[in-house]
């Protein structure tokens, strides 16, 4: 019986603060070790944001240790099965990654530019990681041998996951 293959997925956003941390942590819970996950920022804002934090431990259940914001090209060499661009600027400033992995689209909201008050805010920052947590639950249903086979994207296509 042959062990099955790890999927290395990498999350892109702009700032690397909220939607690309979630969606990193919550993989690694869902992902029951079928993903290698990791996160990182066109623009890095070079700190997580503190609700995104508060939402992963207190909603989640999740302990996001060693997040951080960092930048796209501190993973250049890095080899990704599936990169998953979160938002359109990050998706517009996508290049081909090296090695062409497959690329995918899941447009979601700041909550880190949303202005409103404190409670408005974390209930964005909640929704959003419900969304996400929607989406990588599919996404962990599908099997590995076939998020493989899927079409290598590029700068301007995108498999719709």
């Amino acid at each position: 019986m042959n062990p099955q293959r790890v999927v290395r997925v990498l999350f892109l956003s702009m700032g690397n603060a909220a939607r690309s941390i979630m969606a990193e942590y919550l993989l690694r819970r869902v992902g029951h070790g079928c993903f290698e996950t990791f996160s990182a920022g066109v623009m890095p804002r070079g700190r997580v944001h503190p609700l995104a934090l508060k939402v992963l431990r207190e909603r989640f259940r999740l302990e996001p240790e060693g997040a951080r914001s960092k930048s796209w090209e501190e993973l250049r060499e890095e080899r990704f099965d599936l990169v998953i661009t979160l938002c359109d600027k990050a998706h517009e400033a996508w290049a081909v990654w090296p090695g062409q992995p497959r690329a995918a689209y899941w447009d979601e909201p700041d909550p880190v530019a949303f202005e409103g008050s404190e409670a408005a805010r974390e209930r964005l920052f909640i929704q959003v990681g419900r969304e996400l947590s929607q989406r990588l639950d599919l996404l962990c249903a599908l099997p590995v041998e076939k998020l493989l086979h899927l079409p290598h994207g590029d700068a301007g296509a995108a498999v719709p996951l």
